[in-house]
């Protein structure tokens, strides 16, 4: 059973179309980026995934049943960007009657409660109310609250948006831990963040499906992408093209270049350029393999 399929989906607002005819098919497993300009229409794909509006035209099922099925409660959660607990009531309290509506009883609604706060290293503070919290805290607290029943597919909108690196890091830790059990959907302009978190990137433009990436497929094998430290471009580019098995090297942006090799031994590429920076005296910053996602999307 396919995770998530649409069919044609359509959403009109009066003479605004806010999607064209997407077609998607998902299966569950690594987390999913959902990556767009503003205005593409990434919130209103989250909103009709959720069953919180209705297609226009064509078909969406979330696990075999429509969006809003009661046979989805406790299946699916959605983490909208700027969502906000009730600033008069403890945290646990909050979080015990979102488990309750989902058809916990009450002993086990405060257990499941703190649950989801210890997976965010917050047990400590389910007695405080939301307003005590750092804005960190808080996004954290927020998440919790979308991981009450352990949900098969949850929908994070900028989870990480305005956060200190380690809240950041927090995050995207827990993530990918309870990404064996349950699938995230994560929209977010922080392509960096979601080249590590994401298997497969979504690119929405002007209401329409224009790429789907996946970051594990074999041609990454082909390409690396090095980063040097301050550099003569030039002399870079002339000595990379003049090692074995080198099709090309484009300088992306500053000191960043990306090669493209036909080498079938593993790390015969990296192992030459390490020689070629030490009898250089150059610095490198980073060597990636592959391609970054902004140059996947935007080349």
């Amino acid at each position: 059973m396919r995770l998530i399929e649409c069919k044609g989906l359509s959403k009109s607002y009066g003479s605004k179309q806010a999607l064209r005819q997407v077609d998607l098919n998902l299966e569950a497993g690594e987390p999913i980026a959902l990556v767009g300009p503003n205005g593409a229409g990434k919130t209103t794909l989250f909103s009709l995934l959720c069953g919180y509006i209705t297609p226009t035209d064509g078909e969406v099922s979330i696990l075999g049943h429509t969006p809003g099925d009661s046979a989805l409660l406790g299946r699916v959660s959605s983490l909208p960007q700027d969502a906000t607990l009730d600033p008069n009531f403890d945290i646990l309290t909050q979080l015990v009657l979102f488990a309750t509506l989902q058809g916990f009883s009450k002993s086990d609604a405060k257990s499941e409660g703190l649950r989801v706060l210890s997976l965010v290293d917050l047990a400590d503070c389910a007695s405080q109310k939301p307003k005590s919290l750092s804005h960190g805290m808080a996004k954290r607290v927020a998440i919790a609250q979308s991981l009450i029943g352990s949900p098969e597919l949850v929908l994070l909108d900028e989870p990480t948006a305005g956060l200190d690196p380690a809240n950041a890091k927090k995050i995207r830790e827990l993530v990918r831990t309870l990404s064996s059990k349950t699938t995230f959907i994560i929209s977010s302009h922080n392509l960096d963040e979601l080249e590590k978190l994401c298997g497969q990137v979504l690119y929405l433009e002007q209401g329409q499906l224009t790429q789907s990436v996946s970051m594990n497929d074999n041609l990454q094998n082909q390409y690396i992408t090095l980063t040097m430290q301050q550099c003569d471009a030039d002399k870079v580019v002339d000595a990379v093209m003049a090692l074995p098995d080198i099709n090309s090297i484009e300088k992306k942006q500053h000191n960043e270049f990306l090669i493209k090799h036909n080498s079938e031994e593993d790390y015969a590429i990296e192992s030459a350029l390490f020689a070629l920076f030490k009898h250089n005296n150059w610095q490198y910053k980073a060597i990636l393999k592959g391609r970054t996602l902004e140059d996947k999307l935007f080349s």
